[in-house]
Protein backbone atom coordinates (compact mmCIF):
# COMPACT_ATOMS: atom_id res chain seq x y z
CA UNK A 1 0.00 0.00 0.00
CA UNK A 2 1.25 3.62 -1.42
CA UNK A 3 2.16 5.19 2.47
CA UNK A 4 0.05 8.28 0.87
CA UNK A 5 -2.85 6.90 1.60
CA UNK A 6 -2.82 6.76 5.39
CA UNK A 7 -3.09 9.82 7.27
CA UNK A 8 0.67 11.06 9.57
CA UNK A 9 -0.87 9.75 12.31
CA UNK A 10 -2.29 6.47 11.16
CA UNK A 11 0.59 5.11 9.19
CA UNK A 12 3.46 6.69 12.05
CA UNK A 13 5.98 3.57 13.06
CA UNK A 14 4.12 0.90 11.02
CA UNK A 15 5.70 -2.20 9.87
CA UNK A 16 5.01 -3.70 6.82
CA UNK A 17 2.89 -6.57 8.02
CA UNK A 18 0.60 -3.78 10.26
CA UNK A 19 0.60 -1.44 7.25
CA UNK A 20 -1.29 -4.64 5.61
CA UNK A 21 -3.64 -4.91 8.20
CA UNK A 22 -4.95 -1.34 8.06
CA UNK A 23 -5.04 -1.86 4.19
CA UNK A 24 -7.20 -4.89 4.79
CA UNK A 25 -9.23 -2.60 7.74
CA UNK A 26 -9.97 -0.07 5.14
CA UNK A 27 -10.84 -2.10 2.36
CA UNK A 28 -13.07 -3.81 4.56
CA UNK A 29 -14.38 -0.52 6.37
CA UNK A 30 -15.31 0.95 2.76
CA UNK A 31 -16.81 -2.33 1.52
CA UNK A 32 -18.79 -2.64 4.59
CA UNK A 33 -20.14 1.31 4.82
CA UNK A 34 -21.12 0.88 0.77
CA UNK A 35 -23.20 -2.16 2.28
CA UNK A 36 -25.11 -1.13 5.61
CA UNK A 37 -24.53 2.61 5.50
CA UNK A 38 -23.03 4.24 8.45
CA UNK A 39 -25.55 4.03 10.82
CA UNK A 40 -25.30 0.01 10.94
CA UNK A 41 -21.56 -0.02 10.61
CA UNK A 42 -19.39 -0.83 13.54
CA UNK A 43 -15.61 -1.97 13.92
CA UNK A 44 -16.41 -5.52 15.03
CA UNK A 45 -18.45 -6.22 11.58
CA UNK A 46 -15.67 -4.26 9.39
CA UNK A 47 -12.74 -6.83 11.45
CA UNK A 48 -14.66 -9.36 10.57
CA UNK A 49 -14.90 -8.96 7.28
CA UNK A 50 -10.95 -7.86 7.43
CA UNK A 51 -10.54 -11.41 8.74
CA UNK A 52 -9.00 -9.69 12.13
CA UNK A 53 -10.55 -9.58 15.98
CA UNK A 54 -12.03 -6.20 17.14
CA UNK A 55 -9.01 -6.16 19.16
CA UNK A 56 -6.68 -5.96 16.24
CA UNK A 57 -9.39 -3.68 14.66
CA UNK A 58 -9.11 -1.62 17.65
CA UNK A 59 -5.54 -1.08 17.55
CA UNK A 60 -5.45 1.19 14.54
CA UNK A 61 -8.92 2.97 14.22
CA UNK A 62 -10.40 4.41 17.35
CA UNK A 63 -13.67 4.60 16.71
CA UNK A 64 -16.07 4.23 13.80
CA UNK A 65 -15.72 7.88 12.85
CA UNK A 66 -12.16 7.58 13.19
CA UNK A 67 -12.82 4.93 10.45
CA UNK A 68 -15.28 7.29 8.51
CA UNK A 69 -12.65 10.02 8.75
CA UNK A 70 -9.33 8.11 7.32
CA UNK A 71 -11.96 6.78 4.49
CA UNK A 72 -12.30 10.14 3.62
CA UNK A 73 -8.79 11.15 3.79
CA UNK A 74 -7.93 8.12 1.72
CA UNK A 75 -10.52 8.81 -0.75
CA UNK A 76 -9.48 12.44 -0.92
CA UNK A 77 -5.61 11.18 -1.85
CA UNK A 78 -6.58 8.10 -4.16
CA UNK A 79 -9.08 10.75 -6.60
CA UNK A 80 -7.74 13.84 -6.49
CA UNK A 81 -9.65 14.81 -9.72
CA UNK A 82 -8.30 16.81 -13.00
CA UNK A 83 -5.37 19.12 -12.33
CA UNK A 84 -7.68 22.25 -12.05
CA UNK A 85 -7.54 24.07 -15.05
CA UNK A 86 -8.62 27.08 -16.94
CA UNK A 87 -8.01 30.88 -18.17
CA UNK A 88 -9.21 32.43 -14.80
CA UNK A 89 -8.30 31.15 -10.73
CA UNK A 90 -12.26 31.13 -10.77
CA UNK A 91 -12.37 28.51 -13.68
CA UNK A 92 -9.65 26.48 -11.68
CA UNK A 93 -11.13 26.47 -8.64
CA UNK A 94 -14.88 25.32 -10.00
CA UNK A 95 -12.97 22.25 -11.83
CA UNK A 96 -11.91 21.52 -7.81
CA UNK A 97 -15.07 21.93 -6.71
CA UNK A 98 -16.91 20.05 -9.11
CA UNK A 99 -14.86 16.64 -9.14
CA UNK A 100 -15.58 16.98 -5.33
CA UNK A 101 -19.22 17.37 -5.74
CA UNK A 102 -19.63 14.64 -8.17
CA UNK A 103 -16.77 12.25 -5.84
CA UNK A 104 -19.44 12.51 -3.29
CA UNK A 105 -22.58 11.81 -4.95
CA UNK A 106 -21.00 8.97 -6.11
CA UNK A 107 -20.71 7.77 -2.90
CA UNK A 108 -23.54 8.90 -0.37
CA UNK A 109 -22.39 7.08 2.15
CA UNK A 110 -19.00 8.09 2.66
CA UNK A 111 -20.12 11.76 1.96
CA UNK A 112 -22.80 11.27 4.99
CA UNK A 113 -20.25 9.29 7.43
CA UNK A 114 -17.37 11.93 6.85
CA UNK A 115 -20.33 14.56 7.94
CA UNK A 116 -20.51 12.21 11.22
CA UNK A 117 -17.29 11.65 11.88
CA UNK A 118 -15.87 15.35 10.63
CA UNK A 119 -17.90 17.33 12.88
CA UNK A 120 -17.38 14.29 16.03
CA UNK A 121 -15.25 15.21 18.92
CA UNK A 122 -12.46 11.44 19.04
CA UNK A 123 -9.21 13.18 19.17
CA UNK A 124 -8.35 11.04 15.98
CA UNK A 125 -10.95 12.72 14.06
CA UNK A 126 -10.03 16.37 15.44
CA UNK A 127 -6.33 15.20 13.95
CA UNK A 128 -7.98 14.23 10.36
CA UNK A 129 -9.92 16.70 10.40
CA UNK A 130 -7.09 19.09 10.49
CA UNK A 131 -5.44 17.32 8.00
CA UNK A 132 -8.48 17.30 5.70
CA UNK A 133 -8.81 20.94 6.24
CA UNK A 134 -5.26 21.65 4.90
CA UNK A 135 -5.61 19.50 2.13
CA UNK A 136 -8.83 21.94 1.05
CA UNK A 137 -6.81 24.92 1.72
CA UNK A 138 -3.89 23.67 -0.35
CA UNK A 139 -6.44 22.90 -3.22
CA UNK A 140 -7.61 26.03 -3.13
CA UNK A 141 -4.34 27.87 -3.25
CA UNK A 142 -2.94 26.07 -5.91
CA UNK A 143 -5.74 26.91 -7.77
CA UNK A 144 -5.67 30.37 -7.21
CA UNK A 145 -2.28 30.61 -7.90
CA UNK A 146 -0.50 33.70 -6.87
CA UNK A 147 -0.69 35.86 -5.14
CA UNK A 148 -3.26 34.55 -2.76
CA UNK A 149 -5.17 36.87 -0.60
CA UNK A 150 -5.93 34.88 2.23
CA UNK A 151 -9.41 36.79 2.64
CA UNK A 152 -10.53 34.82 -0.40
CA UNK A 153 -8.82 32.14 0.95
CA UNK A 154 -10.99 31.67 4.08
CA UNK A 155 -13.93 32.88 2.36
CA UNK A 156 -13.89 29.58 -0.46
CA UNK A 157 -12.54 27.09 2.47
CA UNK A 158 -15.65 28.90 4.57
CA UNK A 159 -18.05 28.43 1.98
CA UNK A 160 -16.72 24.82 0.29
CA UNK A 161 -17.05 23.47 4.11
CA UNK A 162 -20.46 25.14 4.54
CA UNK A 163 -22.13 23.43 1.34
CA UNK A 164 -20.33 20.11 1.95
CA UNK A 165 -21.93 20.16 5.37
CA UNK A 166 -25.95 21.72 3.37
CA UNK A 167 -25.34 18.39 1.25
CA UNK A 168 -24.51 15.91 4.04
CA UNK A 169 -28.01 17.01 5.79
CA UNK A 170 -29.74 16.64 2.48
CA UNK A 171 -30.40 20.12 1.99
CA UNK A 172 -29.50 20.60 -1.46
CA UNK A 173 -27.95 17.33 -3.74
CA UNK A 174 -24.59 16.51 -4.89
CA UNK A 175 -25.66 17.57 -8.38
CA UNK A 176 -27.08 20.85 -7.31
CA UNK A 177 -24.33 21.66 -4.78
CA UNK A 178 -22.05 21.42 -7.97
CA UNK A 179 -23.68 24.21 -9.56
CA UNK A 180 -24.71 26.61 -6.47
CA UNK A 181 -20.86 26.10 -5.62
CA UNK A 182 -19.64 27.52 -9.29
CA UNK A 183 -21.99 30.32 -8.54
CA UNK A 184 -20.37 31.01 -5.01
CA UNK A 185 -16.98 31.02 -6.48
CA UNK A 186 -18.10 33.22 -8.73
CA UNK A 187 -19.04 35.78 -6.20
CA UNK A 188 -16.27 35.14 -3.91
CA UNK A 189 -13.58 35.36 -6.59
CA UNK A 190 -15.36 38.58 -8.45
CA UNK A 191 -12.70 41.51 -8.95
CA UNK A 192 -9.89 38.86 -7.56
CA UNK A 193 -9.36 36.38 -10.47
Amino acid sequence: MAESTLTPSLRQGLNPRQAETVERLLVAGEAELDEVGPDALTIRTVAQRAGVSPATAYTYLASKHHLFAELFWRRLVTDPGPEPTGATATDRIQTFTRHMARMLGRSPHLATAANLALLGTDPEVERLRLVIGAEFVQRFRDAIGDPVDPRVLEALTFAFSGALLQAGMGLVTYDELSKRLDDVVAVIMEGHA
